[in-house]
């Protein structure tokens, strides 16, 4: 597969690193518990990168945001818990900066020697890294003789580390983000058919610019999660307290509307998984949607559903899913992410999960080694697959 994404992004193929120091943006935005990393997935991904640089004989200083800092250093959001996660998967001494553009960032970055890895601190405890501060990005970029960009989960921020260094830095695709655009890419240019995505979540007002953009490129989207029962409302369906979004039922209304116009097949939970209350131990029964008792709330699609999902996705030659099929934390009501899950893993067609809890879904079952491509980034696959550019695209592209 091949993708017009790439087209001008010199990438490390390009890149000659030996000898100079690197500035590399990475994603290391994982979750902590009790002071060390919970999930290293986005690590993980970001070794090829490093390794290679590292084997060039690049001086790397890494960088990367952390959680939702207020702007201003806080300790639970400092990255040396990552560092040492980070040396621990790279076999080498990881050193790690007390500051971002401070005295001892720009001391640890000077005195690299060649192959040798900094991490400097967490970017967002500057304001003006999502200010995209003029100021801050020389800081930044006066760390690198040279930008590599590895984040594809904040590629769609138009932040300091993500378009000011690269606007004053020579600047390349990771491996990370190389393969991102060439597997999204490939999906919005030609990609294997039958095209099947598999949308799910909380909010179809999250989706509904996604969908409109895929209805001209899929056969067949299955829709599941909470924003099912917006569509299930559209069709004219009593959900009973279930979520809905009433401002976009008529939105949502008119999109089926379109699909079926294109000939593009919308398949809606046909049973569904209730409770009376929103609670992980309430008691669970599965009904038909077309009974659905109005004192309770669905929480997943039922068993029937989700075994239609699974045959529409092995016939399928491509597969997109973003979003689980209901509130998959809860073990009651996890019984249709999973059937989705293991039908993409088993899936014979080329297939894409895009980031956020759908990614930590198929990664919580250990089947995300059987799937081509689990996409590090949400929200920036899901911009993509909207047809929008991403900002940190954009600021690489010659």
């Amino acid at each position: 597969m091949s993708s017009p994404l790439l087209e001008g992004v010199p990438t490390l193929d390009d890149l000659d690193a030996a000898g100079r120091r690197v500035f590399l943006r990475a994603d290391l935005n994982v979750p902590l518990r009790d002071g060390e990393v919970a999930d290293d997935l986005r690590i993980q991904s970001s070794l090829a990168t490093i390794r290679r640089l590292c084997d060039q004989g690049a001086r790397v200083v890494v960088a990367s945001h952390l959680g939702r800092p207020k702007g201003e250093p806080d300790d639970a959001s400092s990255m040396a818990p990552v560092g040492r996660r980070l040396g621990e998967l790279l076999g080498r001494e990881v050193h790690i900066a007390r500051d971002v553009v401070g005295p001892d960032a720009r001391a640890k970055a000077v005195g690299l020697a060649d192959g040798e890895v900094l991490l400097i601190e967490n970017l967002r405890w500057d304001p003006g890294e999502t200010a995209n501060d003029d100021a801050y990005a020389d800081a930044l970029a006066s760390l690198g003789e040279v930008y590599v960009d590895d984040a594809f989960g904040a590629a769609h921020r138009a932040h300091a580390s993500i378009t000011g260094v690269p606007a004053r830095l020579e600047g390349y695709a990771g491996e990370l983000l190389a393969r991102e655009l060439d597997v999204l890419g490939a999906l919005l240019a030609d990609p294997p058919r039958p095209y099947v995505a598999v949308l799910g979540g909380a909010k179809v007002s999250d989706k509904l610019t996604v969908l409109d953009n895929l209805l001209d490129r899929v056969d067949a989207v299955c829709v599941g999660g909470a924003m099912a029962f917006t569509f299930l409302v559209a069709e004219g369906h009593d959900v009973g307290g279930s979520r809905v979004e009433a401002d976009q039922v008529d939105n949502v209304r008119e999109l089926v509307a379109a699909a079926r116009r294109r000939g593009v097949d919308i398949l809606l939970p046909t049973d569904v998984v209730v409770a009376e209350e929103f609670d992980e131990h309430a008691a669970a029964r599965t009904v038909a949607t077309e009974s659905m008792p109005a004192d309770a709330m669905g929480l997943d699609i039922g068993p029937e559903t989700a075994g239609v999902y699974a045959r529409t996705i092995a016939g399928a030659g491509s597969v997109f899913w973003n979003g689980p099929m209901g509130v998959f934390e809860w073990a009651s009501f996890a019984g249709g992410t999973r059937t989705v899950a293991e039908a993409v893993a088993d899936a014979p067609g080329f297939t894409v999960v895009g980031g956020g809890d759908s990614a930590a879904a198929i990664r919580s079952l250990g089947l995300d080694d059987r799937v081509d491509h689990v996409s590090t980034g949400g929200g920036a696959s899901l911009e993509l697959l909207e047809g929008k550019e991403l900002p940190g695209v954009v600021a690489l592209r010659r």
